[in-house]
């Protein structure tokens, strides 16, 4: 994403259980071949079906495709839990990697070749059974250099992707323990010849079947009659609307036109309580919101401004009246306490604007930066920047606010300006994280921050089992990201959303926003 979505974009959440790859590996076949509603609250209830089911959401754009190497926003990010499925998911709970169209894997000694079992009474939408050469052919397109995927960045350690024996055998440059997870990607939809002839038709393995798509306004699915899974997909057809204006929203769930809706800015929060009918859900996570510089590009290729910035920004301001309190402070590198193997010991940049003052001066720049956000970055985008242009004025610093459009935000500024408002929703570990977004490599690098020493210590953590020394591995890197690097990160966000009090079943899942995704097959309702 950004995330979920990115939202990523829009994309994108407690303490990931990461077990050793050998023991994951061979724990991996007690949990059976379903993942998607393991522990969780929902499960004391059993779960009712039919009815449509109404999302209105946030993070659709005219400019979206249904190629799921481009999914970037919360709308696209859903539709694509509905209609595909991933080889592997997360635990809600733990975030260990559970079977999904893959039954089981195997490393080997050095984790540098795992082996697939992959299920072999699975249909597609068309009809067509799912096989292991479809299998090879999505994450093949994928892993291209030039598919311009999502994904990219976490594929780039693979050197060859084969069907041996039935199985699928992946190669990698290096070890990586967390390969399956890394699978778990939700761009990495298991298509039919993998996507190669027709990226966009939506023909996968889910719960839903894709009827309807019009980019920018709705998706229309219906129950897929031949899901090779019975613990998901309760309703009989999901219908999303988006909407990106967060007044649109919640008039349309307190009227009863939706049933869910995300992206519930904070300081609606205390009116939607009041609704007898409205209930808030409320998800701790890895998602952030930030603002982005470009390295390579003037005046932010240099580091004293970037600091000056860094310095400049309000964070327990931001925290209390753009998030109201829904969230945690940041600390200008993309991870929190809730990944496991998480630095400590980092000191927390605060607000010093006699700081913010000395680099900006040092930096030499002596006019204004030209700051652009937009309500498509993330609730309150837009406050963040004038509280952010406010506290910098105190260093005398001169930041210049842009409003952008809502629609084609994702396409049109962030990843293409060099200093935007932005958001990113979680990765399942730390290495998927940086590899997404910091690997000098990575499709979606939007801060532009490329170096090789970044890049061995990536690998090199990859790679490493011993747990306390690739620890150590992050905490350097995350020092750099931090000291170095374009990100202005000032806070972590809880994910904030409402439904009414007829859905049931919601499951808060740390993998990312909107239950990571499943919202649409994880929910049902209770009359």
């Amino acid at each position: 994403m950004s995330d979920t979505m990115k939202n990523s974009t829009l994309l994108q959440t407690t303490a990931i259980d990461r077990r050793t790859f050998l023991g994951g590996a061979a724990m991996v076949g007690a949990f059976g071949a379903f993942g998607g509603l393991l522990p969780s609250r929902a499960q004391a209830e059993e779960p009712k079906r039919g009815g449509t089911l109404k999302l209105g959401l946030k993070g659709g754009a005219s400019t979206d495709i249904l190629d799921p190497a481009t999914y970037s926003a919360s709308v696209l990010f859903v539709a694509g839990r509905l209609w595909g499925d991933t080889l592997v998911e997360s635990d809600p709970k733990t975030g260990a990697a559970l079977p999904s169209l893959a039954s089981s894997w195997v490393p080997s000694a050095d984790a540098s070749v795992w082996t697939f079992k992959i299920r072999d009474d699975v249909s597609f939408h068309d009809g067509s059974k799912m096989t292991v050469s479809d299998v090879v052919a999505t994450l093949k397109r994928h892993a291209d250099e030039k598919s311009q995927s999502g994904a990219l960045g976490l594929l780039g350690s693979i050197v060859s992707v084969e069907e041996k024996a039935g199985d699928l055998v992946v190669t990698l440059t290096e070890g990586n323990a967390d390969l399956p997870l890394m699978l778990s990607d939700y761009h990495l939809i298991i298509q039919p010849k993998g996507g190669v002839d027709a990226p966009n038709a939506a023909i996968g393995t889910g719960p839903y079947i894709m009827k309807a798509f019009e980019p920018g306004i709705r998706g229309v699915f219906e129950k897929n009659p031949n899901d090779w899974r019975s613990d998901r997909g309760f309703v009989d057809a999901v219908e999303i609307t988006v909407m990106n204006d967060a007044t649109a929203r919640v008039a349309a769930l307190s009227s009863g036109q939706v049933h869910f809706i995300n992206n519930v800015v904070p300081k609606t929060v205390p009116l939607l309580k009041r609704a007898p009918t409205v209930e808030i859900l409320r998800s701790a996570g890895k998602g952030f919101y930030s603002f982005l510089m470009h390295c390579d590009t003037a005046p932010f290729d240099n580091n004293d401004l970037r600091l000056a910035l860094k310095y400049a920004i309000n964070r327990e301001e931001l925290l209390e009246k753009v998030l109201g309190g829904y969230g945690t402070l940041g600390n200008d590198y993309p991870v929190n306490s809730n990944y496991a193997l998480a630095p400590e010991g980092i000191e927390q940049r605060v607000y010093d604007p006699d700081k913010a003052a000395f680099h900006f001066k040092k930096s030499g720049l002596d006019r204004p930066v030209l700051l652009r956000t937009s309500e498509a970055a993330f609730p309150g985008a837009v406050d963040a920047a004038i509280l952010f242009q406010e506290s910098a004025k105190k260093a005398g610093i001169e930041i210049d606010v842009k409003r952008e459009p809502e629609d084609g935000y994702w396409s049109n500024v962030w990843n293409v300006q060099p200093f935007c408002a932005s958001y990113w929703g979680g990765r399942p570990t730390q290495d998927s994280r940086y590899s997404t977004s910091y690997l000098s490599t990575a499709q979606w690098n939007d801060t532009r921050f490329k170096r090789e020493d970044f890049d061995k210590m990536l690998i090199q953590a990859r790679a490493e089992l011993d747990e306390t020394k690739r620890k150590e591995l992050y905490k350097v890197m995350a020092l750099m990201v931090r000291d170095e690097g374009g990100l202005i990160l000032p806070v972590f966000n809880d994910y904030i959303m409402a439904s009414t009090k007829q859905i049931k079943g919601f499951v808060d899942d740390i993998g990312n926003d909107l239950s990571n995704g499943y919202v649409g097959s994880r929910v049902w309702f209770d009359a």
